[in-house]
C-alpha cells in the first residue's frame, strides 16, 4: 500500500475509532509502530487534533472536533455545493454560521483556478433568492441541539399576549420565506406549537427537573400525523386560481396538502389546528380573489369577522 493511501486510510480509522493504540494500529495496517508513529505525526501536523495518554491504559484519542478523509468531487459537483451553501448568505442568522462561512472558504480557496474563475463569473448570474428580514434569530443553535438531544428549552416568547416564559421541547427548526421557525412541544400548553424564532428572545437549557418528552422518532416530516390524535384539528377545503397555487406553495409548510389541477389551478384539502385559525384566516384574506375558503365554517366566520374590523375602520 502506498504512503498516501495508508494516510487517507488511517486517517479515517482513527476518526472511527476514536480511542486507539500504536501497536494496535499497526497490526491492522501490516507496518511497524515506528512507521504508525511517523504517519501519525503527518496527520497531526495536516490537522487531525490528536492527542496521547501515557501508562498501562494509554494510547491516542481524537478530540471531539474530528476531520472528515479526502472526498474527490467532480467539477460539477464542486460547483453545485458551492452554490447551494453560497445561498445561504441570504440568512442573517444560521444555526451553524460561523461554520458554514469556513466551509465555504475552504471550499473555494482549495479549488483549481479555472474552476474558481467559473464560479466568480457564476456569482452575480445565478443565486437561490430569498426575501432579505431585518429581524434576529440568534436561539436558533440551542433550539436545534435541543431537538437532537432531546432537551427541554426555557425560552422568553413575544407574542401578541405579550412577553412569557415558556417550557418548549423543540422537534425541529426550519426556514419559511426568510423567517426560521421552530416547530415544538408547550408544556405552557400541553401542545405542539410554531414559534416565530424572530420572537424569541432568550432560550437557555431548563433546569427545573421537568421530564423531556420522547420524541426520539417525531421529526418535521411527521409531527402533524404524531400529534393529531392528541390536538384539535378541523377538515379545511379551500379552492384555488393559479396565482394562488403559486402563492401557497411558496408560503405555506407542510399542512395541509396542495393539490395542483392541469390547468394550474388546485386546492388545499387536508385539516388544520382549531389554535391556527386566526393565522389561516388572515393568510387567506391576503389572496384576495386568489382563494375561495369551503369549509370549515368557523375559518369562514372568523374571515368575515376579520374583513368586518378592517372595514370599520374605513366608515
Amino acid at each position: 500500500m502506498s504512503k498516501s493511501k495508508r494516510l487517507i486510510e488511517l486517517m479515517m480509522t482513527v476518526n472511527r475509532k476514536r480511542k486507539f493504540t500504536v501497536k494496535e494500529l499497526a497490526d491492522e495496517f501490516e507496518v511497524s509502530t515506528r512507521t504508525i508513529l511517523r504517519d501519525l505525526q503527518e496527520l497531526s501536523e495536516l490537522g487531525v487534533p490528536l492527542y496521547s495518554e501515557v501508562g498501562p491504559h494509554g494510547g491516542y484519542q481524537v478530540l471531539n472536533e474530528r476531520i472528515l478523509p479526502p472526498i474527490a468531487f467532480t467539477e460539477e459537483e464542486a460547483v453545485a455545493i458551492f452554490f447551494a451553501s453560497h445561498a445561504l448568505r441570504h440568512y442573517s442568522y444560521l444555526p451553524f454560521e460561523s461554520e458554514a462561512l469556513s466551509a465555504l472558504n475552504k471550499f473555494y480557496f482549495y479549488m483549481p483556478g479555472d474552476v474558481r474563475d467559473r464560479i466568480d463569473q457564476l456569482k452575480n448570474r445565478f443565486d437561490f433568492f430569498t426575501p432579505a428580514r431585518q429581524v434576529k434569530s440568534p436561539c436558533l443553535s440551542i433550539l436545534l441541539e435541543g431537538a437532537i438531544q432531546q432537551k427541554i428549552v426555557l425560552i422568553e416568547y413575544e407574542s401578541r399576549e405579550g412577553r412569557s416564559s415558556r417550557q418548549i421541547q423543540p422537534i425541529g427548526v426550519y426556514a419559511s420565506i426568510g423567517l426560521w421557525y421552530c416547530s415544538a412541544y408547550c408544556f405552557l400548553r400541553e401542545e405542539s406549537r410554531l414559534f416565530r424564532c424572530d420572537r424569541i428572545h432568550t432560550a437557555v437549557f431548563d433546569t427545573s427537573g421537568l421530564q423531556p418528552m420522547d420524541f426520539r422518532h417525531v421529526h418535521l416530516g411527521n409531527q402533524d400525523a404524531f400529534f393529531q390524535n392528541e390536538q384539535a384539528y378541523i377538515p379545511v377545503y379551500v379552492e384555488l386560481s393559479k396565482e394562488g397555487v403559486r402563492r401557497c406553495e411558496s408560503e405555506l409548510w407542510p399542512s395541509p396538502k396542495l393539490y395542483k389541477n392541469e390547468d394550474g389551478s388546485g386546492r388545499l384539502d387536508g385539516s388544520i389546528r382549531k389554535v391556527d385559525l386566526s393565522f389561516f384566516a388572515n393568510f387567506f384574506i391576503g389572496l384576495g380573489n386568489e382563494a375561495t375558503v369551503k369549509e370549515p365554517a368557523e375559518l369562514v366566520e372568523r374571515m368575515k369577522g376579520i374583513l368586518s374590523e378592517i372595514m370599520a375602520k374605513y366608515e
